[in-house]
């Protein structure tokens, strides 16, 4: 058997009047994933632990069955494993993105979706100007990066900055949430305000805000961490290879700790843009050199914090037609039987522009099981289905059961 889960991050939503007070999932046309409702199981999967942020960290290694507060340890660190930033004992990692402040308000959580190369110089800039013998950044993509500092001490509260658009900026800076870490917070608390002045004239930003871009005028550090301490997947489920694809450092990290081969693909950017066939193919080429493949497309969580309900449902509409028509088409040639699941880590609501903590809808399609009576896929079709709601490890599990006889 092989195995493969297609996750689509944000993919999950609420009714939105503009759309007939549909989800974007119940709005959009999605004939495969319709169809493999029809022929698999259903249910709700509660991605995010009481009392945790829903954060696309936490709910993805949910989604793997980890058990989150005991493997958790920030982004930061998971995306420093994927860019091959190693992190020692007593290095605190952080994430560490480029954002848009404007009139004291952060504008985005994204400066205006930055590209790669503008973004690396702003950073080497930024280490050629903070850098020490305790900070250092790295660049990674978008708005995407990483910083690491020696002797930080993470009992840090730090908000992530796609939860908070709008806000001012001084109103959400980082606090110490014991006395041992005000001096860790008051340190970041500086970089950010260096930052913004480095930042604000610097040659991109000018050349940006002349062609009506937002600028990318100041760094936002959150979700601190120490390297974390996983197992294998392989050394817990029936699997002994596997492989990740994903345009997202963060979740290249999940697949490093994870014991998975990270692919990259040609044109996959985490946006509405992002190459879909092309990670298709790349999903069923791993698929056969490996046991399980965990393909993440991350365009719909982009719409979502965008608030943009239309292009959300281009994003999944998309996913459905060139990932998931492409992938079921091939594999139902071949002779080996493939387990393939659909679901999201979390939805990502327009309405709020930021992750929430309901339970997202899954499918799992087992070649040779019984479906279930449910035809559609969306939030409220799947309530009905076999699986019921389930938390923790028991998705996954079911995910890698055997076959029923």
């Amino acid at each position: 058997m092989k195995y493969i889960i297609i996750l689509g991050d944000g993919m999950a939503d609420e009714p939105i009047e503009s759309l007939g007070n549909k989800t974007p999932l119940q709005y959009a046309r999605t004939p495969y994933m319709d169809l493999l409702a029809k022929r698999g199981n259903t249910g709700l999967l509660n991605t995010i632990p009481d009392g945790m942020h829903p954060g696309s960290e936490v709910a993805n290694l949910a989604v793997l069955g980890y058990d989150v507060a005991q493997v958790l340890e920030g982004r930061g660190a998971l995306e420093a494993a994927s860019m091959g930033v190693d992190v020692l004992p007593g290095e605190m990692v952080m994430r560490c993105n480029l954002v848009c402040i404007e009139d004291g308000k952060i504008k985005n959580h994204s400066a205006g979706h930055i590209s790669n190369e503008e973004a690396e110089i702003l950073i080497q800039y930024l280490n050629e100007n903070l850098r020490n013998d305790r900070l250092q950044f790295f660049p990674g993509v978008s708005y995407r990066h990483v910083l690491k500092l020696k002797g930080g001490n993470k009992q840090i509260g730090c908000t992530p900055p796609h939860d908070v658009p709008g806000t001012d900026f001084q109103q959400v800076l980082i606090q110490a949430k014991v006395p041992e870490a005000q001096t860790t917070a008051d340190y970041l608390n500086d970089l950010i305000i260096q930052s913004q002045k480095l930042l604000e004239n610097h040659p991109i930003n000018l050349k940006r805000k002349t062609a009506g871009k937002d600028p990318a005028n100041s760094i936002w550090p959150w979700s601190p961490g120490y390297k974390p301490q996983m197992k294998k997947l392989f050394e817990i489920y029936p699997v002994q290879t596997g492989a990740v694809i994903s345009a997202v450092d963060l979740i290249k990290g999940i697949g490093v700790y994870a014991g998975l081969e990270n692919i990259n693909v040609s044109g996959a950017t985490g946006l509405y843009d992002t190459n879909y066939e092309g990670k298709a193919q790349a999903a069923l080429k791993a698929l056969k050199e490996t046991d399980f493949v965990y393909l993440h497309i991350e365009a719909s969580d982009e719409a979502g914090h965008e608030g943009d309900a239309l292009l959300k449902v281009e994003t999944i509409e998309n996913l459905d037609s060139r990932a998931l028509k492409i992938i079921l088409e091939e594999t139902e040639k071949w002779d080996e039987p493939v387990t393939i699941a659909v679901l999201p880590d979390h939805p990502t609501p327009c309405r709020i522009k930021t992750h929430s903590n309901s339970p997202v809808p899954f499918i799992i399609y087992k070649p040779g099981n019984i479906p279930d009576a449910v035809e559609k896929y969306n939030e409220f079709s799947v309530k009905t289905g076999k699986y019921g709601l389930l938390t923790g490890d028991e998705f996954i599990k079911e995910f890698f059961k055997p076959s029923e006889p």
